[in-house]
């Protein structure tokens, strides 16, 4: 395993590869990140076996005034000795100042000034309460593209919309890389991993899973007991908060939109953010309307 730190050097050592794997993360890796990764290293294109790329950066861009930009968790030594064990190809562990080149030591002014327009969709759920969150994400995503150049790139489906956002990046700028999309890896009791479920206490965890059991009760709601939507996610809303959980959003929507759903929609996504305590937990169900 390779790794490596500056933008020149990683393309240097890319450009002779025709197939590259690429996994963008924040670090704190935990299974789901290493489900990825396996699964990386079978996206073989024309009897060629892939480069795996995995990027570790905590991008300041898409974090807000109030948020954990600070307190995130950094594990990078434990990070690269999991990669390591995962047999990946290039851990790419850039600087703030290598992909944002106008980025001032100083002040922390990351200096930059060209942003991607994003559709409306961005401004809704995580984004409502959230509101430079997406433009951060879409911007790095763009920047790991135009270094890493991959063929194939994969992501988690935990944060659904997050996906939907980067599927139109592709999309809409041509882009020709392939986004393989991956079912939330969860624990034994069923909460979606993810690097802040280290911020929780030992009650808090315990509690946690009450998000994932929430949104499945919705799915039974609407499919056997046939309330509607508008209800349902009500009804949710009052259970979470009855439980100490302030909800940000519990909403059911068109899984190829990310729209409101409505009665002749079909394959469906209920989406859900909530903090137990000081942390913000999100979390989707897919399923289909019978």
């Amino acid at each position: 395993m390779q790794i490596i730190n500056t933008v020149a050097s990683l393309r240097e050592r890319l450009a002779s590869q025709t197939n590259i794997a690429f996994v963008p993360t924040m670090g704190n890796l935990h299974a789901g990140h290493i489900t990825l990764v396996k699964l990386a290293k079978q996206q073989s294109a024309t009897n060629q076996p892939p480069c795996v790329v995995v990027s570790i950066f905590v991008n300041p861009l898409q974090f807000g005034a109030n948020e954990d930009l600070e307190n995130y968790p950094r594990t990078l030594e434990a990070d690269c000795e999991k990669l390591k064990l995962a047999e990946v190809d290039i851990v790419f562990i850039p600087e703030i100042s290598e992909l944002y080149p106008n980025f001032n030591t100083k002040t922390a002014n990351l200096g930059q000034t060209m942003m991607i327009t994003l559709p409306p969709i961005a401004d809704e759920l995580c984004g409502a309460t959230r509101p430079e969150h997406f433009a951060g994400v879409a911007t790095i995503v763009m920047k790991l593209f135009n270094v890493a150049r991959p063929t194939t790139a994969l992501f988690g489906k935990k944060d659904f919309q997050q996906i939907f956002i980067i599927h139109e990046l592709v999309r809409q700028f041509n882009l020709p890389i392939r986004i393989v999309t991956v079912d939330t890896v969860r624990e034994a009791d069923g909460l979606a991993m993810s690097s802040r479920n280290c911020y929780l206490s030992n009650l808090e965890r315990i509690k946690a899973v009450e998000l994932q059991k929430t949104l499945s009760q919705i799915v039974n709601d609407v499919q056997i007991k046939r309330l509607n939507f508008a209800d349902a996610e009500l009804k949710a809303i009052d259970s979470l908060t009855l439980q100490g959980w302030v909800v940000d959003y519990i909403s059911i929507r068109a899984a190829s939109t990310l729209l409101s759903a409505n009665p002749s929609d079909k394959s469906l996504v209920i989406l859900g953010a909530a903090c137990i305590g000081k942390t913000r937990l999100i979390d989707n169900i897919e399923f289909e309307l019978l």
